[in-house]
């Protein structure tokens, strides 16, 4: 009976050190990722035609502003105390304005490409997750961050093909 025992508990042992050895674990660098898929250059696409806009209004306001500058600068001898000071006061509100506007847009820029790319960023960790649990991996660790201080390349399996195939991406798309 002991021999029974002794025998049971060490294929026991045996089994749960070689299910160890079995679990799979994955990689990925997503950042690759991100920029292969379709949707990226989409965004990028939009992100530029929003800075242009934004940048076109940014260069007519300057545009008012030198006009003005140099309309103020051509007659600053011939106005009077009281013209001169409303056409100071014009130049200053101008400046301020742009510099709003300019704060205005770089936080506008900030919240668009996070308004495009969150969506593209999901899409892509509902691949991810999707591929790993159809495959059986206990663990994917993103390589893009850098933040793994050590890893055994041959231990984790590159999971890429596996998610580009899943959004669909070739490598035709990719370059």
């Amino acid at each position: 009976m002991k021999k029974v025992l002794k025998l049971t508990l060490a294929l026991a042992l045996m089994m749960s050190a070689s299910s160890l050895f079995a679990q799979k674990f994955g990689r990925i660098d997503t950042s690759a990722l991100l920029v292969a898929m379709p949707e990226t250059k989409e965004m990028q696409a939009s992100m530029e035609t929003f800075v242009n806009g934004l940048r076109e209004t940014l260069e007519t306001m300057q545009v008012e502003y030198n006009n003005k500058l140099q309309e103020y600068q051509k007659n600053l001898n011939t106005w009077s105390d009281g013209i001169r000071q409303v056409k100071e006061k014009d130049l200053v509100d101008l400046q301020g304005r742009i510099q709003e506007y300019q704060q205005a847009a770089s936080q506008d820029i900030q919240n668009k490409e996070i308004e495009l790319r969150n969506p593209i960023i999901e899409k892509a960790k509902a691949a991810i997750d999707k591929v790993a649990a159809a495959n059986g991996y206990l663990a994917v660790f993103d390589i893009s961050m850098g933040s793994l201080a050590f890893y055994d390349e041959a231990a984790l399996t590159d999971i890429s093909p596996l998610v580009r195939a899943e959004l669909g991406i070739t490598e035709e798309a990719a370059n």
